[in-house]
């Protein structure tokens, strides 16, 4: 069992919790995730690992209730323990001194590119990290952002804070001041991933992608994660979650993660038997 020991809402129902897991926080490193479940009924959910304490023996995760599964999640309070914690999972993101990084996160994907650009900065490098929401309201970590930042880009897509355009409107400003950046690393909503891919590859600038957002079990064994990298087929949690974001088909991606639209749309009303939870998708 797993002890929560904090529990902080960021914002409209985006959680942050500290979880008491001090083996997993010895091993952890940032772009790794783990695999969670409530309880013996619950969903299996994979979940990056937004951050780790080891001298406190703690792990964090951040998400946003979106189904039964997260919904259940989010009802736990601190002091709750959850049953099963596997982690850490997938590979590490190669973390090494090499110049100038910029570091992207849309909505939730601030969580898991936090301690990628902590490490990138303790590494030596130059940190210039870009997060984006839809409005300021669902900006989440500035803080912690700005503390591994030596240049922080705010973008909503309302112009409610900082730059109003995406985090390709930032990005494009940097590139065009002529910043040699030596790579950049994106996480957040695939369709992000992707225009962040597309307005790198012109320049040649190395960028490195995170597909944790479509992972399902977290072990290769489903095959929902399956994707097109270079011409070869990938699984995102056994094989990344982090690939050469432009070697990776976001085409193939994206028109295979819309083939269930009608029946989500369908099953939008369905109330789950056994949590009596509605989902919303």
């Amino acid at each position: 069992m797993f002890k929560i020991l904090k529990k902080e809402l960021l914002s409209p129902k985006v959680w942050l919790y500290d979880i008491e897991a001090p083996r997993i926080a010895k091993k952890a490193e940032p772009g790794q995730f783990l695999i969670i479940r409530t309880d013996e009924k619950g969903e299996r959910l994979p979940l990056t690992i937004a951050d780790f304490d080891r001298e406190k023996g703690s792990v964090s995760i951040v998400f946003q209730e979106v189904g039964a599964g997260t919904s259940i999640l989010g009802q736990l309070n601190e002091g709750d323990c959850i049953l099963d914690l596997v982690a850490p999972l997938g590979k590490k993101t190669h973390i090494e001194k090499m110049g100038t990084v910029v570091c992207i996160g849309g909505g939730i994907g601030v969580a898991p590119i936090y301690p990628i650009a902590r490490g990138m900065h303790q590494a030596g490098n130059k940190v210039i990290s870009i997060m984006g929401a839809k409005n300021k309201d669902l900006l989440i970590l500035e803080k912690e952002m700005h503390s591994v930042s030596d240049e922080l880009f705010i973008t909503t897509d309302d112009g409610s804070c900082g730059i109003k355009g995406f985090v390709t409107t930032a990005l494009q400003q940097i590139i065009d001041r002529g910043e040699t950046i030596d790579e950049v690393i994106a996480i957040g909503p695939v369709v992000m991933m992707r225009s962040v891919a597309e307005a790198t590859r012109p320049y040649k600038i190395k960028t490195v992608v995170s597909l944790n957002p479509i992972m399902v079990d977290g072990t290769g064994m489903c095959g929902g994660c399956r994707v097109q990298v270079g011409g070869e087929v990938k699984f995102a949690c056994v094989d990344g979650p982090e690939f050469d974001g432009h070697l990776v088909d976001f085409n193939g991606l994206m028109s295979r993660q819309h083939m269930y639209t009608d029946k989500e749309k369908i099953e939008s009303n369905h109330v789950c038997r056994l949590t009596k939870i509605k989902e919303v998708l």
